[in-house]
C-alpha cells in the first residue's frame, strides 16, 4: 500500500515544518559532499585551484555554518524530532516505532544537537529517507519529488513497508 493511501491513524505526525526540513536537508546534502583539506598548503588564486577549496570542509565553511545555524534555529522539540528522524532514516527505527524514536531523542537531547546531526555521515540521505516513510518527498527546481519512486515506495535504505 502507498504511504498517501494508509489512513491518517496508521501514519504518525511528523511535527517539523516542511519548509523547515527541506532547506535543512538541501544544505545536508550539500555539507555531505565535502571533502577533507586535500591541499593544506593552499594559498594560491582560487581560479589556479579550478575552485576545488569550496568542495573541502574547511573551519569557516559557510555551508556548515549555514546547516549548523539551521538545525540550532528550531525549537528543542523540532531539534529532537530532527534527531528521530535521521534515525528512522537510518533504519535504527520503523515507521510504527516513530514514537519511541522521539521518546529516545528526548531522553539523550543536549545542546550539542547540530555537531551531532553534523557528524552523521549521510544526515541527507537519512532525513530524506526517513521523509519518505512519512509518505512526504522534497520537490526539487525540475519540480520532480524526491524520495519515494514511482509506486510511491521510498527509496535509498527505507525499507519497504510489507505489511500493509
Amino acid at each position: 500500500m502507498s504511504p498517501s493511501s494508509r489512513a491518517s491513524d496508521d501514519v504518525p505526525e511528523l511535527g517539523l515544518p516542511l519548509d523547515k526540513l527541506t532547506y535543512i536537508i538541501e544544505l545536508a546534502r550539500e555539507y555531505d559532499v565535502k571533502e577533507g583539506n586535500s591541499d593544506p598548503d593552499s594559498g594560491s588564486n582560487p581560479v589556479d585551484d579550478s575552485d576545488m577549496d569550496v568542495l573541502e570542509d574547511q573551519p569557516g565553511d559557510p555551508t556548515a555554518e549555514e546547516l549548523a545555524g539551521a538545525i540550532r534555529g528550531l525549537n528543542q522539540d523540532e531539534q529532537i524530532r530532527l534527531v528521530a528522524l535521521a534515525w528512522l532514516g537510518r533504519g535504527t527505527y520503523d515507521i510504527d516505532e516513530w514514537h519511541d524514536a522521539v521518546r529516545t531523542a528526548r531522553d539523550e537531547y543536549n545542546p550539542r544537537t547540530a555537531e551531532y546531526l553534523m557528524g552523521l555521515p549521510l544526515l541527507g540521505d537519512y532525513l530524506e529517507d526517513g521523509l519518505a516513510m512519512f509518505g512526504e518527498g522534497i520537490v526539487d527546481d525540475s519540480d520532480t519529488r524526491e524520495g519515494v519512486d514511482e509506486e510511491d515506495e521510498p527509496l535509498g535504505n527505507v525499507p519497504r513497508d510489507s505489511g500493509n
